[in-house]
């Protein structure tokens, strides 16, 4: 009784600290309890094999027994047929126990094949259970590690929430600032250099009109224009509305 209770206390932490370990890597716990089953499959497998040796030497009895019978057969019919039946006779006795061994050895034959076949399909069939469970745990570790993936992911995206109260939103904030600054900058250098434009385009023409009145004081010096050839530039003049003369 004392060993017992020993025994199931024992079992019972076992299977709390077995608990905390399928808790904390499941995928782990699922790979050993794999490679336990693998490991009872190779042992499994050894026996099967020895187990086969065995069906195999009995078969080979069992040929060697049918052998046996028909060289006794073929002995007995050839005293027979040269009349001596006394050899005959021994012949055939021996014969009979050489077929009732032949029949034992294949009723052990047939059943140790039943049972080699039985446990070759168990073991066929543990092996194809084996098969999905290696796929179970691959596709499971992958799950895990995606929604593990997809959690950090899910608090990453909380974390960078870009509302203005949280620090994300007051570092945006800073740097639409700066672009707008870096904006309005440019805007003014280009106004600015527009204004320059006009400027140097209106100098240019001034210089084109005092040009222009330098060449024709030159020319009226050297006779080639007088002020009566001058072109007559006229300028229309706002004199107002005309009236009608009285008495007109």
């Amino acid at each position: 009784m004392i060993l017992e209770k020993v025994w199931g206390a024992i079992r019972v932490r076992l299977n709390k600290l077995a608990n905390l370990f399928w808790q904390s890597d499941p995928i782990a716990a699922m790979q050993y309890e794999y490679d336990l089953a693998v490991e009872q499959m190779k042992e499994g497998r050894v026996g099967l094999e020895q187990y086969r040796g065995l069906v195999e030497r009995v078969a080979r009895q069992v040929a060697t027994n049918r052998r046996h019978s028909e060289q006794l057969a073929a002995q007995v019919k050839a005293y027979l047929k040269a009349g001596d039946r006394d050899t005959a006779s021994r012949f055939a006795l021996e014969l009979q126990k050489a077929k009732q061994e032949l029949v034992k050895n294949e009723e052990q034959l047939a059943m140790h094949e039943q049972a080699y076949q039985n446990s070759l399909k168990k073991i066929q069939h543990a092996n194809k259970k084996l098969l999905d469970v290696r796929e179970k745990i691959q596709r499971y570790d992958a799950e895990l590690k995606m929604s593990a993936a997809e959690a950090e992911i899910a608090k990453l995206s909380e974390s960078f929430d870009m509302n203005v109260t949280t620090d994300f939103g007051e570092i945006e904030r800073v740097i639409q600032e700066r672009i707008d600054r870096n904006r309005g900058a440019v805007r003014v250098a280009v106004d600015l250099s527009e204004k320059g434009v006009a400027e140097v385009e209106a100098e240019e023409k001034m210089e084109q009109v005092l040009a222009e009145d330098a060449l024709r004081g030159f020319e009226e010096e050297l006779g080639l224009r007088t002020p009566e050839t001058a072109p007559v530039i006229e300028t229309a003049k706002d004199l107002g509305p005309m009236t009608e003369k009285q008495g007109s």
